[in-house]
């Protein structure tokens, strides 16, 4: 798709609401183009998430970018989502810019103005990209139609507009309303967006195709744009994504076909959904084991039978603490411990677990006591922890990955993970209560299975037996060749390289009523002959 100096092709992916399959639809077409041998970059130019990851270069980006590019089968790079907003109330969020935390703002002041200051340096990522690849497939936010944001917009239609990129939108047709919100958001559009729209994707169908045909014909009678693909629902096709600050537990395990238990018995994981709860992907490698049954739950009594409890991630430590004793989950833990029976806190649940707690930084609370059950104290430290370890744990080797205000003082206890002379690299044991700050540990395979044995052996269960054969990293890849199979089976595959390698097409028509055109000013760069579009779609204005 490249040649000589030209940029490679492009494609924006947007949706009529959150959740109704962007990322899913993105990371299939960045597996069905890198299985066709193209070199391919995914992109969210801004993206509201709690779930995030660390490059190779000790960026921090949305986790869901990580997993697109796992797809696309490249290294994730904090060019692949420049801005990163990371909730800690309803009102503000901590601002992360090309991987680095810059401070935290109100949704008020982030959409006054500094929102639309970043697209020059998000349009400039994305050219970047578009230099050293042959396809970047971008990824909307929320909905396009968003026309109260629509000046400011970095992400959507502001993107596509600057970038002079093909927009395909995502509709969920297993919500109900598919026709008519492919419709509505195409005409709350203004009309230099909508010349952008090349078409739609219906997504989740129930039922045979047939019956949908003619509402695909009538849409296109009444909007002039194709629909290009009916993508069928399949259960475990979730990808790690997030997006505000509503965690749909329903599917944080994916659902999937799993091996009977290879025991006799079955270990059953009690996760706490503590709020502001960050990166709980850690717990898909439990749930991934044959004879592991993993559950969310917040009532005390349902701690009790539980053969493991994780205390998972949190962007709010101090919070969280006081949400655990308000609701007896503190004390239900102690009990656990009390008897002899495992507790796991990973991160901000590692944090719970210790003496205390010293914030001047994420709650500003000061000083307060943890629950006590590891001799570790914590200070929260204005510049994050942002890193790639590996070390080894319980004769395995494990990696993982750091991103953390706090730094911990352990006082005693055994050190979780060493390096090769023994030395202490991160976390504490005392018994049945293990704490770490790296996330992503349990994907190391021999690693999950030695903990899941010592988990079971502390728990009476003497049946249970961790599969020997099961590979976290090829379950992700089978996962993420269905999604390339979902794009290449039921999408216009045809289509969608001619958008991605031409553009728009030519004389898409207007849709009343249309929105006023309230594009930020950078984008007037759109209107540059179409000839030298490509190359100065980066240029920050």
């Amino acid at each position: 798709m490249r040649t000589g100096n030209r940029t490679g092709g492009g494609l924006l992916v947007a949706g009529t609401t959150s959740d109704a399959g962007k990322s899913v639809v993105t990371a299939g077409i960045c597996r069905w183009l890198a299985r066709k041998g193209l070199k391919v970059a995914p992109f969210k130019a801004q993206n509201m998430s709690l779930n995030s990851f660390v490059t190779r270069e000790g960026a921090e980006i949305g986790r869901a970018q990580a997993m697109q590019a796992a797809a696309a089968r490249t290294e994730p790079s904090a060019l692949m989502n420049p801005v990163l907003l990371k909730p800690g109330s309803d009102r503000s969020s901590q601002v992360v810019l090309l991987g680095k935390a810059v401070g935290e703002l109100s949704a008020g002041d982030y959409h006054s103005g500094r929102q639309e200051k970043l697209l020059g340096t998000v349009a400039d990522c994305l050219a970047q990209l578009r230099r050293t690849h042959d396809a970047v497939i971008c990824e909307g936010a929320g909905s396009p139609a968003e026309i109260n944001l629509r000046r400011t917009d970095i992400v959507n239609m502001g993107l596509a507009r600057a970038a002079r990129l093909p927009v395909v939108i995502v509709g969920d047709i297993d919500r109900g309303g598919v026709f008519a919100s492919f419709f509505g958001t195409t005409a709350l559009l203004a009309e230099r967006d909508q010349a952008l729209v090349a078409g739609y994707a219906v997504n989740k169908f129930r039922g045979d195709v047939a019956l949908l045909e003619p509402g695909l014909e009538m849409l296109r009678g009444l909007t002039g744009r194709p629909v290009l693909g009916v993508l069928p629902f399949r259960h475990g096709l979730g990808i790690d994504e997030e997006d505000g600050l509503r965690v749909s537990l329903r599917g944080t395990v994916r659902e999937s076909v799993s091996a009977p238990p290879c025991g006799t018995d079955v270990l059953r994981i009690a996760v706490v959904p503590v709020p502001l709860m960050s990166n709980f992907t850690d717990i898909d490698a439990l749930a991934a084991e044959p004879g592991v049954v993993v559950r969310f739950t917040d009532r005390p009594e349902e701690l009790a039978d539980a053969d493991l409890v994780v205390l998972p991630g949190t962007r709010g430590t101090v919070r969280a603490l006081e949400w655990l004793r308000a609701r007896g989950l503190a004390d239900a833990v102690r009990r656990r411990v009390a008897e002899g029976r495992p507790v796991l806190g990973v991160c901000g649940g590692f944090q719970l677990l210790g003496e205390r707690i010293e914030d001047e930084v994420e709650s500003r609370a000061g000083t307060v006591d943890g629950l006590g059950l590891l001799p570790v104290r914590v200070r929260f430290a204005r510049e994050k922890t942002l890193a790639r370890p590996v070390g080894s744990a319980l004769g395995e080797t494990v990696e993982g990955y750091e991103i953390h205000h706090g730094v911990a003082e352990v006082l005693g206890g055994d050190a979780l993970f060493t390096d090769a002379r023994g030395e202490s690299l991160d976390g504490c044991r005392v018994g049945p209560v293990w704490g770490t700050h790296w996330h992503g540990a349990l994907e190391s395979d021999g690693f999950r299975r030695a903990f899941l044995r010592r988990v079971a052996t502390d728990a009476g269960r003497t049946g249970f037996r961790p599969a020997p054969d099961t590979s976290f990293a090829a379950l992700r890849e089978e996962q993420l060749d269905r999604l390339g199979d979902l794009i290449e089976e039921h999408a216009d595959t045809d289509a969608l390289l001619r958008l991605i390698e031409s553009g728009p097409p030519a004389g898409l028509p207007f849709i009343a009523p249309g929105a006023p055109d309230t594009h930020a000013p950078a984008e007037d760069r759109d209107q540059a002959p179409a000839e030298d579009q490509d190359q100065d779609a980066g240029a920050p204005s």
